[in-house]
């Protein structure tokens, strides 16, 4: 690969997005299981109707010629009640980073990412975007202009 390419996905980019995830998932310690997992059909599923929502879905990624897609970013809208310093009514909400470990290190990510932060500026209302990073991934964010939020991430699983 020479020259970054990134576009936007189509729903039949779902499959990738799936990979991409798990991929992720897996460097954050998680056991993703093989191919046939379970949750990879819901996660194709999911990503494929979401790529049909583009004012509050957006996914970028890149291609190899021979591979296919090798990275990707993925981004949400979600409604949120203004405050005195962010009076928009809705986030952004930036995760699945994700680049095939072949293609790492060449500012793949970090293309994904920009054009999914112009997509927030450029065609949503969104005030902030919000994130969780890896360590992997925090200098990468931190050099975008992301800094540490004030309060911990806390989770209550359900099921």
């Amino acid at each position: 690969m020479t020259e970054v390419q990134v576009r936007r996905a189509k729903p039949d980019d779902a499959d990738a997005l799936v990979r991409l995830r798990a991929l992720m998932l897996a460097a954050m310690g998680a056991e993703v299981g093989g191919s046939d997992a379970p949750w990879r059909t819901i996660a194709r599923q999911w990503f494929a109707e979401q790529l049909t929502s583009p004012d509050t879905f957006a996914a970028y990624v890149v291609d190899d010629p021979a591979v296919g897609v090798v990275a990707g970013a993925v981004g949400t809208v979600h409604v949120h009640p203004p405050g005195p310093r962010d009076q928009s009514t809705v986030r952004g909400h930036l995760y699945n980073v994700s680049t095939e470990p072949d293609f790492r290190r060449r500012g793949l990510a970090r293309s994904c990412v920009v054009a999914l932060l112009d997509w927030f500026r450029d065609e949503t209302a969104v005030g902030l975007i919000e994130l969780h990073a890896t360590q992997d991934g925090i200098d990468l964010y931190r050099a975008l202009g992301f800094i540490e939020a004030n309060f911990p991430t806390l989770r209550l699983r359900l099921t």
